[in-house]
């Protein structure tokens, strides 16, 4: 079993790079159950778990292709991750709307490596999915630069969590969760010192926004995806840099199923940006951070 991409992009609107698959199709949970009612109850979910069939006809439905992923968290949180074979599978089964990133535990190290290599070439993983906070891990702390040099060399994006977290929102300590580790400023040092690795910052990083915007425009090998919140809470710099300097830098992402595709839409469609930068927010920075148009007669 190899993913290969069969989405024609005359067909897609849309390209979603932040949705979460959270059950595998043998019914485990890619996190503890406390952290699944907190994310609940903080984005007033109600469609926590859909399977990954039930994603792709989501996005089907919307004319959108997404980025689904897991998080591999084993070492901080005890439990055993949601498995990437079962999650490639079905995005092959639905390879006209998903792309599947993987995901590996810093914390283990030359393993790490190994199974980040064994995603990229065995299965066909399009990326790679971290967390800081909830793997519990400094990503520019340099025990973990082996594993970061191993993924420059495979070449393929990766996406880092950034700012608030809704995982262990409103519980007694935030469930053990540290906020420090999504700080981004500490991909700028990964950013700088692997200039020929992808990094997508995911989410608007409050507290840290501007933070993100400057690493953003600092270094082209930074991007940022736009979700985990409703448009309408974007923080102003946000959206003033998105009709200039980041233009080419923002992807649109919903954190589905935390958030819906329609939800963000109706949300960002009230925001103040130029109908030429839309287009590229919602589709083609993405196409071409993806590699989606490799080959494709029309982007």
């Amino acid at each position: 079993m190899r993913y290969q991409s069969a989405i024609d992009l005359s067909t897609i609107e849309a390209v979603d790079t932040h949705v979460h698959l959270e059950m595998d199709s043998s019914g485990h949970r890619a996190l503890p159950e406390v952290f699944f009612e907190a994310s609940a109850k903080y984005f007033k979910t109600a469609e926590r778990t859909p399977s990954i069939d039930r994603i792709a006809e989501v996005y089907r439905d919307h004319r959108m292709a997404a980025v689904v992923f897991t998080v591999d968290a084993r070492t901080q949180l005890k439990h055993a991750p949601n498995s990437i074979d079962d999650l490639v599978a079905g995005c092959l089964r639905n390879n006209d709307v998903l792309l599947p990133f993987g995901s590996v535990d810093p914390w283990l190290g030359a393993e790490a490596i190994a199974e980040a290599r064994r995603q990229a070439e065995e299965l066909g993983v399009r990326g790679f999915k971290f967390h800081p906070t909830v793997q519990g891990f400094d990503p520019s702390d340099p025990q973990h630069y082996p594993l970061w040099e191993a993924l420059e060399e495979i070449g393929l994006p990766l996406i880092f969590h950034t700012g608030q977290n809704g995982m262990g929102a409103g519980t007694p300590g935030g469930g053990g969760l540290k906020l420090k580790y999504s700080n981004p400023l500490l991909l700028d040092d990964v950013a700088a010192d692997f200039p020929q690795l992808p990094i997508i910052m995911a989410h608007p990083s409050v507290p840290w926004q501007d933070e993100a915007i400057s690493i953003a425009t600092h270094k082209s090998n930074v991007y940022i995806d736009l979700s985990g919140w409703s448009p309408k809470y974007f923080p102003q710099a946000l959206v003033r840099s998105a009709n200039n300097i980041l233009s080419a830098k923002l992807l649109f992402g919903t954190d589905y199923p935390l958030i819906t595709p329609e939800k963000w839409l109706t949300a960002f469609a009230e925001l103040p940006i130029k109908d030429e930068v839309r287009p590229r927010i919602l589709k083609h920075n993405a196409v071409a951070l993806l590699g989606l148009d490799a080959g494709a007669d029309d982007a």
